[in-house]
């Protein structure tokens, strides 16, 4: 944690989600005043209420769709995290509308309640699954970034900065492949795989924590941040996962589900166009022209756009066993691999 951020109040939304949980421990570990967790799910609150037992997390029971319980939460905050949203790329695809008021205008009231409260920085949570989007859950995320940019286009002199994180599939999340996969292999049962050759991102809890405090202390507002993210394919990491587990590898083909893409893509080559390389991350600024419009008649952009985008199926490819030694780092899988030695011991 970087040392500008010790001793500030800080309210997570989605803060009982995987990277909420993740991200209270590590603001609390730095020496954080106060955070505040807000969510809908009053059952997950009282978990982390009785697993943390420290008195500065602060619990509010609340909906980003509700503009008045998010104000009242930001009250007297320096700094948000916007993680509250509808993820399951399914889910949105048969009830697109919900998608909308949460991760559009649930996003957008998020924005208003820091404005309202004089927060200092809001950083928002994006997919990759918001570039040039497919399915109802990237376009929803898609328009929130658009929100987020419009905000500091129309509001030069706002109180508060608001930008935006990118990032791909977080191993380990609720909802994410890992957890299934190896649900499947402790039951013997072959794990369930809709197109091998799909490429996906692979990103730890730690590293999009990483991602977001980057953003905190060097974004610009409307900028998008991006860390540039490895990549595989999801049999090479069923394969992994089984060789981790010393299973066979068998797989059960469903085929491509709703609203899926073979390839995902963090920054596509318009963006490329002007983003600014910064090592390990890209940042994407805001587009600030007015409606002044000659600037798109007479004037426009004197920039290329790129030849290629960054996305999954040519970002660094991880052989099988790179993707081993990366999920052995994750101290869930940590947990697994020692349940699993244990079950056999016993046996």
């Amino acid at each position: 944690m970087l040392p500008s951020l010790k001793d500030q109040r800080f309210l997570i939304t989605g803060g009982t989600g995987s990277f909420g949980q993740t991200m209270v421990a590590r603001l609390l570990n730095a020496g954080a005043a106060e955070v505040r967790v807000f969510s809908r799910d009053e059952a997950k609150q009282d978990d982390m209420r009785r697993r943390l037992r420290d008195e500065r997390v602060r619990f509010y029971v609340g909906d980003v769709r509700d503009l008045d319980s998010v104000t009242k939460a930001a009250r007297g905050v320096d700094y948000v995290f916007h993680a509250a949203a509808l993820k399951q790329v399914p889910s949105c695809e048969f009830f697109p509308l919900e998608a909308i008021r949460t991760n559009v205008l649930g996003s957008a009231n998020v924005i208003e309640a820091c404005e309202r409260n004089g927060v200092r920085s809001a950083v928002l949570l994006s997919t990759d699954k918001a570039v040039q989007p497919i399915n109802a859950m990237g376009m929803s995320k898609a328009l929130m970034e658009k929100v987020a940019q419009a905000h500091a286009r129309n509001n030069p002199d706002a109180a508060t900065k608001v930008s935006c994180v990118r990032y791909g599939n977080v191993m380990y999340s609720r909802g994410s492949v890992i957890p299934l996969f190896i649900e499947q292999i402790r039951a013997g049962q072959p794990i369930t795989v809709t197109e091998p050759k799909m490429t996906r991102f692979l990103m730890s809890l730690a590293e999009s924590v990483d991602l977001v405090e980057y953003a905190f202390t060097r974004a610009e507002p409307g900028d998008v941040f991006v860390r540039k993210a490895p990549a595989c394919t999801i049999e090479d990491l069923g394969k992994a996962l089984c060789s981790l587990f010393d299973v066979s590898s068998k797989m059960q083909i469903l085929g491509i589900r709703h609203g899926e893409k073979m390839a995902e893509t963090l920054v596509s080559r318009e963006e490329l166009a002007c983003a600014e390389d910064l090592g390990d991350f890209l940042r994407v600024p805001v587009d600030s022209r007015d409606l002044n419009y000659s600037l798109y008649f007479e004037q426009g952009r004197m920039d290329r756009e790129q030849l290629f985008s960054f996305d999954s199926s040519n970002a660094r490819r991880l052989t099988v066993p790179e993707i081993e030694s990366v999920l052995l780092e994750l101290p869930e899988i940590q947990a697994e691999l020692d349940i699993a030695s244990r079950d056999r011991s016993r046996s």
